[in-house]
């Protein structure tokens, strides 16, 4: 089924690229009105191509989500420009991976920020508008890690399954005013974030009797799939889209897996 969003603001945060780029493009040709963020200066030219391809507004702006003002004035953008504040989409991540004893304070404070609190200063701001509105959507991207942790990685774990905390604990707090809150966990999605978790785990993960090439930790780790692929951009997309839409209106406070069957709870 498909879903109009014309005439309704969608904010998407971590956008430049990635699920945040496949998130946005399925917003664009559904008619909506974009305001898109990313850390990087790459937004700019990700609003440009979109702008092209969809022929609908764009708005780009350069935020870190961990800098409250900068958030402040990106949820501010988005009403001044449009009117409204309907679909907030909280994607803005980044991972490490390391021994746990070589991770320093600052690595996992940093993962934690931009992960954790960056999604609730998200929340939080976007909220305030749709508060006014008595409607809207928030939808978090959380991981796999949300449900199981995983080695080298304690910090991003740690970020992940707090994101579904929040989602939960605002999901009660907003459903009086017809605001719903909900979650997504990607599995392995063929993005440059995995890329460098190929990278990274793979050369933490070989042995003196094997040696991990470019591709190869992935490509085993697949197999463990149900499905037997990575997944894509679009199939997050479809569900972000499905939640951002009116036959969702009776789901909240919901985390729901998009990992090819990776994993079941």
């Amino acid at each position: 089924m498909s879903h109009s969003f014309a005439n309704q603001t969608v904010v998407i945060t971590g956008a430049a690229r990635g699920i945040g780029e496949g998130i946005a493009q399925r917003f664009a040709a559904a008619g909506a009105n974009l305001v898109i963020s990313d850390y990087s200066a790459e937004i700019n030219h990700t609003a440009e191509r979109l702008r092209q391809q969809y022929q609908t507004q764009v708005v780009p702006f350069q935020a870190d989500v961990t800098n409250e003002d900068q958030v402040i004035a990106l949820y501010k953008l988005a009403h001044d420009s449009f009117g409204s504040v309907d679909v907030s989409i909280q994607n803005a991540g980044i991972i490490t991976i390391d021994h746990f004893d070589k991770m320093t304070r600052k690595e996992f404070d940093d993962v934690l920020q931009v992960n954790t609190t960056g999604v609730w200063l998200c929340c939080r701001e976007a909220a305030k508008y749709m508060v006014k509105q008595q409607s809207g959507r928030l939808i978090n991207t959380s991981s796999g890690q949300g449900r199981v942790g995983f080695i080298y990685t304690p910090h991003y774990a740690a970020s992940k399954m707090g994101v579904i905390g929040i989602t939960q604990s605002l999901a009660l707090e907003l459903a009086k005013h017809s605001i719903t809150v909900n979650a997504f966990c990607p599995g392995i999605i063929e993005t440059e974030m995995w890329d460098y978790n190929d990278r990274v785990w793979g050369e933490i993960l070989s042995t003196p009797e094997k040696t991990y090439q470019k591709g190869e930790l992935i490509e085993e780790w697949v197999q463990n799939i149900p499905l037997k692929r990575a997944g894509k951009p679009k199939d997050v997309a479809g569900l972000v889209l499905f939640l951002a839409s009116d036959d969702a209106a009776y789901i909240t406070g919901q985390t729901i897996n998009v990992d090819g069957g990776l994993i079941m709870s």
